[in-house]
């Protein structure tokens, strides 16, 4: 019998060959960047944008320390202290409004402290809490971000009933102020003058006598200015209580804020005064926190 004629046969069998090739390359790009993704914490879906490099970060104070940039945030580290003496980052809705990843569970130090951060050990048995100045409930917009804030150059030694207490709802005030503004400007740090003692076996740490944050909304129709000095202790006082103008943060602490962001006729007006009534404090949280928050 006469054999066939494949005439095409080769021809198909070259784009059969060519579809699994490209197939292939589909496969191994989507392999590549999910093991990218993988690799650096970074969840899919998420707003993964790192913040401006150095530079362009115009609303950080200015620096008695080390100044460390991570990709959310930057700090200011002192060595003899082995605490930030400030945490800064810029928090928008658009960080708010997607799903949370999960909490970190590992307290890492710091590598990009050139004299080496505190550690985990240093905390135990103290009495105190690792107290985080950028909040885990900021950063829970994604994985990378999540796990930069568990450094333990982001920690500062904090009662417990504090740290779980009013230090808590000023952070979760402050989420609902970033919603209402679209994006606030916040740095948070301690109170170093008359420190209560000084914690750690291999590291000395210095425990503040009260902690600050401050808070700018400068992008939205109102530009508006706020802060907070919060003993380092149990409060049953309304949040309100603790503001003050952010001047009077840069009198305790002898830093200057937002110096290369906003001009000097703004920065006056902003930092002398403060108007309570633009900043609305929650009223639940307030009494989640003398029924509850305090005792936990």
């Amino acid at each position: 019998m006469a054999k066939l004629r494949r005439n095409h046969e080769p021809q198909s069998r070259g784009l059969q060959t060519t579809f699994r090739l490209v197939i292939f390359l589909i496969i191994a790009v989507f392999a590549l960047v999910g093991g990218y993704i993988w690799f650096n914490g970074i969840k899919v879906g998420t707003p993964d944008q790192p913040l401006p490099p150095q530079m362009l970060r115009t609303y950080l104070p200015s620096s008695n320390g080390d100044t460390i940039h991570h990709s959310y945030y930057s700090l200011s580290y002192l060595e003899d202290d082995e605490i930030a003496e400030w945490v800064a980052y810029r928090m928008d809705r658009k960080q708010l409004q997607v799903p949370n990843v999960d909490r970190e569970k590992f307290y890492a130090p710091d590598d990009k402290i050139a004299t080496g951060s505190a550690v985990h050990a240093d905390y135990s048995g103290s009495g105190y809490t690792r107290g985080h100045l950028a909040p885990a409930g900021d950063m829970a917009f994604s994985e990378l971000a999540m796990k930069e804030s568990f450094f333990m150059s982001n920690m500062s030694p904090q009662i417990k009933e504090f740290n779980n207490g009013v230090w808590k709802e000023l952070e979760e005030n402050v989420r609902d102020w970033t919603y209402k503004a679209e994006t606030l400007y916040i740095v948070s740090g301690p109170i170093l003058s008359n420190p209560i003692k000084k914690i750690g076996k291999q590291n000395k740490i210095t425990v503040p006598s009260a902690f600050y944050k401050v808070l700018l909304d400068y992008t939205g129709d109102e530009k508006k200015g706020i802060a907070f000095i919060i003993p380092n202790s149990l409060s049953t006082e309304r949040l309100e209580t603790y503001m003050v103008s952010i001047d009077s943060i840069e009198a305790i602490t002898g830093l200057d804020f937002f110096n290369d962001m906003i001009n000097d006729d703004e920065e006056e007006k902003l930092e002398s005064t403060m108007n309570p009534n633009l900043w609305n404090v929650s009223d639940k949280r307030y009494q989640l926190r003398i029924n509850k928050w305090n005792y936990e």
